[in-house]
């Protein structure tokens, strides 16, 4: 069997109608196992497995999202919500199989709309000249076991998290169980002996004489009145199951109602006002502070421009003081100059000269240094000093002033942040009305739980009761009846009986006995410490697995890493699937899980491509990454990759071809 195609149209997150090819050949010589489709979690992935399992299997499908639903809720709530509600919701289902030798294909379309007709699907089958057998739509069902029985379909189509659980759990999982008894045959032996058991309690009832034919009547007739009350009360057990989920979602929406509706920040009311007169006293500690800076020099930076004037202006008038100084330095050193020259033998003429000379020089020297306008300032040395001194120390006080706003501003931010939760929250009388909702929420959910729990063990009492009626039934008839005319019936029945019981211990153990060495076989070739076990073994009654070493010594699961753990409950159910003796498809969701790079490698390497002649596989990013892309890649061992690209704007997923993460 091969899945050639799968068309989705408003199924889910996938609007519109998306085609996605499965078929792994790539042409009529060229065939490569795996399909690959890489999607971020939420984004449709799980959606594409159970779209294949609803194509199916219709009602009887385990899909994922179900729970407790009905069929109709189920397909309502599969209806893409961004479309019109009279338009049609589609899957259809592309495969092939041998049938007579020859490679026969269909196409499985299961349509509905919005709240469907009597809460059911239109399906159809479509065969290879476009026509539609009505006749195999009516016993699609049956034919379908045929190619893939729903009890095994969970070893071919499973995901991460049943692998998780099979891991962990020292038994498997109850929907592994029944492969594995629908694997072995086990189910037509067990409905064999309920069959006989009818038989012989008929037989019975027949050949009894008045007295045995009451009293057998009043033991069947009580263990009718059992039976119905565990039905009742196992119908009591579901409702107040869904009645406990529906009063804890309840209980939720209290909660929220009293987080959203200000009754947790009224229970802190008294926290937040605390909070809020710690700030305005450090507000008021802030604005003390630049009252003192306001005290001190910081009004001055009010007239800036006065006070650099100021500042230059002195600086002007300081050079023009020291270049006076030098002036009449210099006219008194000329001045003692000619007093020399008039002294020594110069004449008058050469004196004169030499006096206008240095005056020119002199002129020509502070010409330009020389102050143009009025000395208006007249500061002295210490004036111009103390100036400086108020100016360096106005731009610290400037500077402390801006931190100090900033502050400010912080601190008023911060109390207007409390102001606004203290104002968000609840009144008192509101307060006290969302408090007792939730109380009165949490204690609904707490009695809810007790009833379930009381009417759990009045099932479990009622198991016990109709096991006893049951014995007291067959001892009755074994004792009191075995003398009438059906005894060679009845004596043949247990004989038969007795056959049935060693035909199903000796059919368990040869198929555990194939299935333990094909499990062994599947888990050394998948870890790569090929000494870790030597023999695995399968218990007949809870199906759950025993490793051995070389020495014969039990290994306990325990001691696996979670890695390992994992790698022997793939083992497991590839195990499974080889000795079911189908050639089918498998598909995988989330498949790597929590495995390190080895085991991770192991996986990529040697699992995938050799799980089946079809294999797809639905990945995250982080599980399928680059390196492993790669390495399937070089393998070629991928025939075709989709990404599924989610919209989280829109909820939408749209399936692009030919295209992964990396």
């Amino acid at each position: 069997m091969i899945f050639l195609e799968l068309v989705l149209q408003n199924f889910g997150p996938y609007s519109g109608k998306q085609v996605i090819n499965l078929n792994p050949k790539m042409d009529e010589e060229t065939s490569h196992p795996i399909i690959l489709l890489g999607g971020m979690n939420g984004g449709g992935k799980t959606t594409l497995m159970d779209a294949i399992r609803l194509a199916l299997y219709g009602a009887r499908a385990q899909c994922s999202t179900r729970g407790n639903l009905s069929y109709s809720d189920f397909l309502n709530q599969c209806v893409n919500n961004k479309i019109d509600p009279v338009a049609d919701t589609r899957i259809e289902l592309l495969f092939e199989h041998i049938e007579n030798d020859k490679p026969i294909k269909y196409r499985v379309v299961r349509s509905w709309t919005k709240n469907p007709k009597d809460g059911k699907d239109t399906l159809g089958i479509l065969g290879d000249s476009d026509t539609w057998p009505d006749a195999l739509v009516n016993i699609w069902d049956e034919y379908i076991e045929n190619l893939l029985p729903l009890g095994i379909s969970n070893l071919f189509l499973f995901d991460g998290e049943q692998v998780k659980e099979l891991a962990e759990q020292e038994t498997p999982p109850p929907v592994v169980v029944d492969a594995i008894r629908g694997l072995l045959g086990l189910e037509l032996a067990d409905r064999l002996a309920v069959d006989l058991d009818i038989l012989v309690n008929r037989k019975l009832k027949e050949v009894g004489n008045s007295k045995d034919l009451a009293n057998l009547e009043e033991i069947e007739t009580r263990l009718t009145q059992q039976q119905e009350d565990y039905q009742t009360t196992e119908e009591k057990v579901e409702i107040l199951k869904n009645q406990v989920e529906e009063l804890e979602q309840k209980q939720q929406e209290a909660f929220d109602k009293f987080i959203s509706e200000g009754g947790k920040i009224a229970a802190e009311r008294n926290q937040l006002e605390l909070q809020q007169n710690t700030k305005t006293a450090e507000i008021e500690q802030v604005r003390q502070s630049m009252c003192e800076l306001a005290a001190d020099v910081l009004p001055l930076a009010l007239i800036p421009n006065l006070l650099n004037q100021a500042q230059t202006q002195g600086e002007k008038e300081f050079r023009h003081q020291q270049v006076q100084i030098s002036k009449d330095l210099l006219l008194e050193r000329d001045q003692r100059l000619l007093a020399w020259l008039n002294q020594v033998e110069i004449s008058p003429i050469q004196v004169e000269k030499i006096q206008s000379f240095l005056i020119q020089d002199v002129d020509s020297l502070y010409a330009k240094t020389l102050q143009t306008e009025a000395l208006w300032l007249l500061a002295d040395d210490e004036t111009l000093s103390q100036l400086d001194n108020l100016i360096y120390h106005l731009q610290n006080s400037k500077l402390s002033a801006k931190e100090k706003l900033a502050i400010l501003r912080n601190k008023e931010e911060e109390i207007h942040t409390l102001e606004r939760q203290v104002q968000t929250a609840a009144a008192p009388e509101d307060y006290t009305k969302l408090r007792q909702a939730l109380e009165s929420a949490q204690n609904q959910v707490v009695e809810a739980k007790a009833n379930y729990k009381t009417i759990r063990r009045r099932l479990a009492e009622l198991e016990t009761i109709i096991a006893k009626s049951k014995r007291e039934l067959s001892d009755y008839t074994v004792e009191n009846i075995k003398h009438k005319n059906s005894e060679h019936i009845i004596t043949s029945a247990a004989k038969v009986q007795n056959t049935l019981k060693i035909f199903r211990e000796k059919l368990t153990l040869r198929k555990l006995n194939k299935l333990e060495e094909e499990v062994k076989n599947c888990f050394l070739y998948l870890l790569h410490k090929s000494d870790l076990v030597h023999r695995i073994t399968i218990d007949t009654k809870t199906f759950s697995l025993l490793l051995y070493d070389l020495n014969g010594k039990p290994v306990p699961k325990h001691r696996l890493s979670a890695g390992e753990k994992q790698l022997l409950a793939i083992a497991f159910l590839w195990g499974l699937a080889k000795v079911s003796g189908h050639r089918l498809p498998v598909a995988i969701d989330t498949p790597l899980g929590r495995l390190d790079s080895s085991h991770r490698s192991n996986l990529v390497e040697r699992y995938f491509p050799s799980a089946s002649h079809q294999v797809i596989l639905l990945s995250t990013d982080t599980e399928i990454g680059k390196k492993e892309v790669e390495t399937l890649r070089e393998n070629e061992a991928i025939a075709r990759e989709y990404l599924l690209k989610y919209d989280s704007s829109t909820r939408q997923t749209t399936v692009i071809e030919n295209q992964y993460f990396w």
